[in-house]
């Protein structure tokens, strides 16, 4: 048994990245401090034109670069410089035998695979960018990390100059250096595996789904103070609220990231101008503004917020469109924890940024809602399409008008609302609209008819509020709005319901209260009942055939 070295000298580097961001710095610190550089072909162009001397790897090698640069490291005088650990005798009489100097350091970075998946390129383009020498010398150098230090990140070239000036790596550096390393190729190898199995296995369940996690930053606790948590990125192409910037405010913490993404969730099921408001991953608030509007992300919030003004309170907002400055005053009086947008009009950041602790969230430039949902249970993972495109039943054209008359051209307007608007409440739900905004939410009751009383309740007792009818912002005040004060929103209002009602006692409950059109998926048991219950009273019902539940 050998003892490792811990504090290595870097006398000889290998250069070869894709990124060349600060190359030109690093390679002129190295050369100043004395170092020998190897490098491969646009690597060491970009070095020699930064005036530094550098041995091209195929004056090590003894043979060019051959396949358009296919090959050019993956040779024994390469990679036995890698591989060789300086705590084995044996290795370095060999490495004296053949007369191979060995690497005490190894900067790789790897071909952009994943931005270019994400660039929309065609198959045999994103293929070559499959790298192979690059991953294979990253993983040498980690594997040999006991002689070795391997640096894949740019940003860690400062961190490279002053190590070498002080002497070279020690051995804690060169471990966390290989952790990283491997992270690196893991993550890009998920990477590519995800895309080839999606491309290439035709089952309908790829033989492989994986995701690699790279840490972003810790929080200061979980769900509960006393849970330790953290936010990792996924190397994807459809980046998301993990990748959005925080462009003002204090950190985000885990429950602000939960709401955020069943915020972002619930604004982008609608292409129209839409805005959401959530609390505890529940939404509170939804509103839908025609394109046409002179401020249409202002009034779809005007429409989110009188929802539910009193659980608007501390809540999240999300938009599908970037703040406008109207927005903005709208929300500035309003104790809100965070707004997630595309944008923020300068007029509108100004605005919010005057409260200091409101978190402002600038959704990434490519994002899109994920395609693939991954739910973790014990000892693995559940993984679904996420419902967020259109089944044959979410176009009203393919509805069946099961009782009443055809919904005129509003109802139906509120209809495709709601049942737009009706999978982003957690299951069982129910959701009463009108002009294209939530009036009333039931959501994750054990049963419907505790979901269809609880969105009659919230429609007319907490529709107050929004109405002036009671000072919610009294001590009491949500509780104490109530009797003749309060409107009665539900009635006339439509009703989506995300699973078929199994019974008709659910229907009655909405009729009861006054709505004037449901719609549903139908395919209970007793639809018959259902429908008996409409006609008798007189309602609009449409039955869908598809279903929105949502367990979160």
């Amino acid at each position: 048994m050998t003892n490792t070295l811990d504090q290595i000298p870097v006398k000889r580097a290998l250069i070869s990245v894709y990124d060349k961001s600060g190359l030109a710095e690093l390679a002129q610190g190295l050369s100043s401090a004395g170092v020998e550089i190897v490098s491969t072909g646009s690597t060491a162009a970009m070095i020699q034109s930064a005036g530094v001397p550098v041995t091209e790897v195929s004056q090590v090698t003894g043979f060019p670069e051959v396949l358009g640069g296919r090959v050019k490291t993956l040779h024994p005088f390469i990679h036995s410089g890698v591989l060789a650990d300086k705590n084995v005798p044996d290795h370095m009489d060999q490495l004296a035998e053949h007369d191979i100097a060995p690497f005490d350091l190894v900067v790789v970075n790897l071909y952009p695979f994943v931005e270019t998946v994400a660039s929309g390129a065609s198959q045999p383009e994103v293929i070559e960018q499959i790298d192979i020498g690059g991953p294979t010398m990253v993983r040498a150098s980690a594997k040999n990390h006991g002689s070795v230090a391997i640096v894949t990140n740019p940003q860690a070239y400062h961190d490279i100059l002053t190590a070498v000036a002080n002497g070279g790596f020690n051995l804690d550096a060169r471990r966390r250096l290989a952790v990283e390393a491997f992270a690196h190729t893991a993550s890009y190898d998920t990477a590519v595996a995800t895309w080839m199995a999606e491309n290439f296995d035709d089952a309908a369940h790829p033989s492989y789904a994986g995701h690699a996690l790279e840490l972003k930053e810790s929080l200061r606790y979980g769900e509960n103070p006393h849970q330790p948590a953290a936010i990792y990125t996924a190397a994807t192409p459809n980046p998301g609220i993990a990748q959005a910037h925080l462009l003002h405010g204090k950190a985000m913490s885990f429950n602000n990231y939960v709401d955020a993404d069943a915020a972002v969730r619930a604004a982008y099921a609608f292409t129209e101008p839409a805005v959401s408001v959530i609390k505890h991953a529940n939404p509170c608030g939804l509103g839908v503004a025609s394109n046409d509007a002179e401020d249409a992300i202002a009034d779809a919030h005007k429409k989110a917020h009188a929802t539910d003004p009193v659980s608007a309170f501390g809540g999240v907002i999300a938009a599908n469109r970037p703040v406008s400055a109207a927005m903005a005053d709208q929300v500035k009086d309003i104790f809100t924890e965070v707004v997630v947008a595309p944008g923020f009009s300068p007029e509108a950041r100004e605005i919010l940024s005057a409260k200091k602790n409101i978190r402002l969230l600038e959704l990434p430039e490519h994002f899109a809602p994920d395609t693939k949902e991954f739910k973790q249970i014990s000892g693995g993972m559940l993984v679904q399409d996420s419902d967020i495109y259109q089944a044959a039943g979410d176009d009203p054209a393919n509805w069946e008008l099961a009782a009443g008359e055809p919904a005129d051209e509003q109802t139906m307007q509120d209809l495709v609302f709601a049942w737009q608007a009706v999978r982003a409440p957690k299951s069982n739900a129910i959701l009463l609209a009108s002009d294209r905004a939530a009036v009333g939410i039931g959501m994750g009751q054990v049963n419907r008819l505790d979901s269809c009383r609880l969105a009659i309740e919230r429609a007319n007792t907490l529709g107050a509020a929004s109405t002036g009818a009671q000072d919610v912002s009294a001590p009491g005040g949500a509780e104490n709005v109530s009797g003749t004060d309060a409107p009665d929103r539900a009635r006339g209002s439509v009703a989506a319901s995300d699973a078929f009602f199994p019974f008709a006692d659910g229907l009655q409950i909405l009729i009861d209260a006054g709505v004037r059109a449901v719609v549903q998926p139908g395919g209970s048991m007793r639809d018959n009942d259902v429908i008996e219950a409409a006609n008798a009273a007189g309602i609009t019902m449409y039955l869908t055939g598809a279903r929105h539940f949502y367990h979160g």
